[in-house]
């Protein structure tokens, strides 16, 4: 049988893993409960099994019989400070909620793991399972490549690819990417306003930082439209503002925090030094201080041209062409998984997962406390993912491409 009918064999069963991790959510780096379904799942698949040290990680390693290069494929597993408000039958009960599909990458990963293991004296190298917590604002890749995740067969992967479900805009089934930045970077910026409390009918006597801090909010966006190119976009997004206790009462401070995404290096540069000229200037021309924290959370994610074709021409050849779809732009969405392709060549590629019978335009999005997400994709997921690590070693050994293991 083929990998894709093996992996249509086993779609109950990523049903029940997805629907098992998605009852259970769990936010951050730490997820024992994540990591121990996915521990179970993979017991007995003859695989070389690594846990993190400083996170709730798995790492599998699926030994080819034939020596060769290494192929890393990557599912993220946790959750996010969502409530739930689908009304699904199998909906997490707590203040957490798998709203970005990560339990379905979880699942088709165990699947590809499965599909892979049973196909091992047919591979001509080495495949990496990177099961990985805290994508969702906690630079798990980052903390996995940290512990040695690329190294973890003993030579560095000749490539890594990651599926993404989308819950709106493609249809369920359809895979996309696109050549270069795929999505945007993200930056993180807490700012917080100081000035001089007091009460709220004599403003003059105090310092108040409200007017300032809801000036700096405006200003950033006028700042944006006019000192960065239309052609390379920033987005400037300010999610939360806080300030004062009372009506009547003028507060010592306000603080703010605002998301920043960008697509290229000149950009990423320009915007920063924007913010913080603009919220300095403000504050001066307030009389108050200003203390800025500006960290960046990830770079773009860049996806290699020949990677991305590769992928292509195997979605197409496994699940049809009319399940690939060029992207004619990037996502403004972010991902860790953009550090794992910025040291090895790769490619992260959507997956649609918009539920039957919904317009893809007017569905729930990714994140938001009403997506649902289509499970009829498992199955084709998992076989993308292996047939992905099968090909790609097999180009490797075609082209001469050959690592010795152990070799670093």
């Amino acid at each position: 049988m083929s990998i894709r009918e093996d992996a249509a064999a086993l779609q109950g069963d990523l049903v029940q893993l997805r629907r098992a991790l998605h009852r259970e959510p769990e936010l951050g780096l730490h997820l024992p409960r994540t990591q121990e379904k996915v521990l179970t799942v993979l017991d007995g698949l003859g695989l070389e099994i690594g846990t993190g040290t400083s996170l709730s990680s798995v790492t599998a390693v699926l030994r080819g019989a034939h020596s060769g290069p290494t192929v890393l494929l990557r599912g993220d597993m946790d959750a996010l400070p969502v409530v739930e408000r689908t009304g699904v039958d199998f909906a997490a009960q707590a203040d957490r909620m798998h709203a970005c599909g990560h339990d379905l990458h979880t699942a088709m990963l165990a699947g590809a793991a499965q599909l892979l293991s049973a196909r091992a004296d047919r591979l001509a190298g080495d495949v990496v399972f990177m099961f990985q917590p805290g994508e969702e604002g906690f630079d798990g890749a980052g903390k996995m490549l940290g512990e040695g995740v690329l190294d973890a067969t003993g030579s560095r992967p000749v490539a890594a690819y990651a599926l993404h479900v989308i819950s709106q805009h493609i249809p369920a089934g359809v895979f996309a990417a696109r050549r270069g930045p795929f999505l945007s970077a993200a930056d993180t910026v807490r700012v917080t306003v100081r000035g001089a409390g007091g009460h709220g009918s004599m403003p003059h006597q105090a310092l108040d930082p409200i007017p300032a801090a809801c000036e700096m909010v405006l200003a950033l966006q006028t700042m944006v439209s006019r000192r960065i190119d239309i052609h390379d976009p920033v987005v400037i997004t300010v999610g939360a503002l806080h300030a004062g206790t009372q009506d009547n009462v003028i507060p010592d401070e306000a603080h703010f925090e605002a998301t920043v995404r960008s697509y290229s290096p000149e950009s990423h540069a320009r915007v920063k030094d924007g913010f913080i000229r603009t919220v300095r200037g403000v504050a001066a021309a307030h009389g108050l201080s200003v203390e800025i924290d500006y960290a960046q959370l990830y770079p773009v994610t860049v996806n290699d041209d020949q990677e991305t074709d590769f992928a292509a021409a195997t979605v197409a050849e496994v699940c049809g062409p009319q399940r690939w779809a060029w992207q004619d732009r990037p996502g403004a969405g972010s991902e860790d998984f953009s550090r794992v392709i910025a040291e090895v060549p790769g490619a992260m590629i959507a997956l649609g997962a918009t539920p039957s019978g919904t317009d893809v335009d007017k569905a729930p999005m990714n994140h938001s406390p009403l997506a649902v997400f289509d499970e009829s994709v498992l199955a084709d997921g998992a076989a993308v993912y292996a047939e992905l690590a099968v090909r790609r070693l097999a180009q490797s050994a075609d082209r001469g491409e050959h690592t010795e293991r152990g070799a670093l």
